[in-house]
């Protein structure tokens, strides 16, 4: 029984969802892997499109250059599309919805992104850290200001899709309610808040979508910063 509304983000609410949530890690690789031993169909052309359109934002940054991280961000686009719509799932484990799980993606490929940086070239990476034609009396100032940006990209992109999945969810869940109570004592108020529900979970589908997209965007974007 659901006591709250909060209660749909916790973990053990129901034996499904630890076994559930492992179908994006069997789904993806079976993706990925399709052209070894099937032709291309529409079918397969309506899976591989979430891949070419990430395949695409790549291209336009420096990401490509980076050898394997396409490979990366690609299934990761994936994982992350198919978590957010397991979570639209009733009394399914939102774990998108959870600030561990996203800083558990976030927090790994930013600090990859940065190793190799200053490893690659550590005097073009410190050179980044200060824009170019300031006055000399505010280059600690920028340095500094420039290194703060740059730590707290995890905690943005982290918090961004995790803010995003629980607002959702959070809204719907009220609507529900809602329209369960309206069923006994209002039904035209629950016919109506039926429609409303419907409109917004398309809406949720979207935006479920689009949060996916974002992040590994932006993620492709922190990668121009990278010495070439």
């Amino acid at each position: 029984m659901m006591m709250d509304i909060f209660s749909s983000f916790d973990p053990g609410i129901s034996n499904i969802n630890s076994n559930l949530f492992w179908i994006p890690m069997i789904l993806i690789p079976f993706i990925l892997n399709l052209t070894l031993w099937i032709l291309p169909t529409r079918t397969f052309w309506f899976f591989y499109s979430p891949i070419n359109l990430i395949f695409l934002q790549l291209f336009r940054t420096s990401s490509i250059h980076l050898k394997g991280l396409s490979s990366l961000v690609s299934p990761l686009f994936l994982f992350i599309m198919f978590i957010n719509f397991m979570g639209l799932v009733p009394y399914m484990f939102n774990a998108s919805s959870h600030l561990l799980f996203t800083l558990s993606l976030a927090l790994p490929l930013w600090l990859s992104l940065i190793i190799s940086a200053i490893l690659h070239s550590p005097s073009s990476f410190t050179a980044s850290l200060l824009p170019s034609g300031a006055p000399t009396w505010l280059n600690p100032f920028l340095v500094l200001i420039e290194t703060i940006s740059i730590s707290v990209r995890p905690l943005t992109l982290a918090f961004r899709l995790a803010a995003n999945m629980s607002a959702g969810h959070i809204v719907l869940s009220l609507i529900g309610l809602y329209a369960t109570t309206a069923l006994f004592t209002n039904p035209s108020s629950f016919i109506l808040l039926m429609f409303i529900q419907t409109g917004y979970f398309m809406f949720e589908v979207a935006i479920c979508s689009i949060q996916a997209y974002i992040f590994c965007l932006l993620i492709s974007m922190y990668a121009d910063d990278h010495p070439l």
